[in-house]
């Protein structure tokens, strides 16, 4: 299948920023994390595979629960996301961790090998998301489950649109196309159980996760992490004049304000859990 080199040079590119920030998202999102544990039925001895892993989250997150007689295998189609999880494996000393370079939509695993997959923050970036959970389904145990997390919509999200809205102001920003890869592809209620449902899976569900967004950070460096993770804010900063950036930066910071806390940030965010079961009977 033909990839879109444009896409993985835009990713490769926030990889060393994923990577240095990696703490920061494993704090912010781990009650996602905890979610799709919950949701996918994640305990000790399980094999599971977490699906665009990026820098090893929630891979790394699930390795503790699986524990020693268990498995988490991390897939993620940009090397420099991979290599970043593999040293971060390395540094916690999990030995029952893998990742390789792969494509959703194709996995190089055989078929029910996994009790559980799980994606956060993925599956709407997927060139082709039916084939992408195809394939999930496929590598799952007959009567295992599937938990994918996607963000609700922009306006409960503040983490997104406290920046975001502030720069469009000084940009033509038109929202993308309703199925173009985005953060917010999956945001409308049923879409994405649709999906799940169409590919074959079974008892598919949905429910809204509300939590708290939290960092251990200044507005100063959540201005960093934000715009260094987002490529596509990140070209839109570029192509700002001096003057117009310092102008946004300084309403962003302002902006901030009412989400700063004397522990660092913290902002109330809205996640759906979609999930699913693979026809069958269960296997151990």
């Amino acid at each position: 299948m033909q990839r879109d080199q444009a896409v993985i040079d835009r990713w490769s590119g926030a990889a060393p920023y994923w990577e240095k920030h990696r703490e920061s998202i494993r704090q912010m999102f781990a009650p996602v994390t905890q979610a799709l544990i919950e949701e996918a039925r994640i305990d000790n001895g399980l094999a599971v595979l977490d699906v665009a892993t990026g820098p090893g989250e929630p891979a790394l997150g699930i390795a503790a629960v699986v524990g020693p007689g268990g498995r988490i295998v991390g897939i993620d189609p940009i090397p420099e996301m991979v290599a970043a999880a593999r040293r971060s494996a390395n540094r916690s000393g999990f030995r029952n961790t893998q990742f390789e370079v792969a494509f959703a939509d194709d996995l190089p695993f055989a078929a029910d090998s996994f009790d559980a997959v799980v994606s956060r923050f993925g599956i709407m970036f997927a060139p082709s998301p039916g084939d992408a959970v195809r394939e999930m389904l496929r590598v799952l145990k007959p009567g295992r489950k599937l938990a994918l997390a996607v963000w609700h919509v922009a306006e409960s999200n503040p983490f997104f649109h406290a920046l975001s809205r502030v720069i469009a102001r000084y940009l033509d920003s038109p929202p993308p196309p309703p199925d173009a890869p985005d953060a917010f592809r999956f945001a409308a209620s049923g879409k994405l159980r649709k999906i799940l449902s169409d590919a074959g899976a079974i008892g598919s569900s949905e429910r809204l996760l509300r939590f708290t967004i939290e960092a251990q950070l200044s507005a100063e460096e959540f201005w960093a992490l934000r715009t260094e993770m987002s490529d596509s804010l990140r070209q839109k900063i570029a192509s700002l004049s001096p003057e117009q950036l310092r102008e946004a930066k300084r309403e962003v910071l302002e902006a901030m304000g009412e989400y700063s806390t004397t522990h660092g940030m913290s902002f109330p965010g809205e996640v759906l859990i979609v999930s699913a079961t693979k026809s069958g009977p269960l296997v151990a």
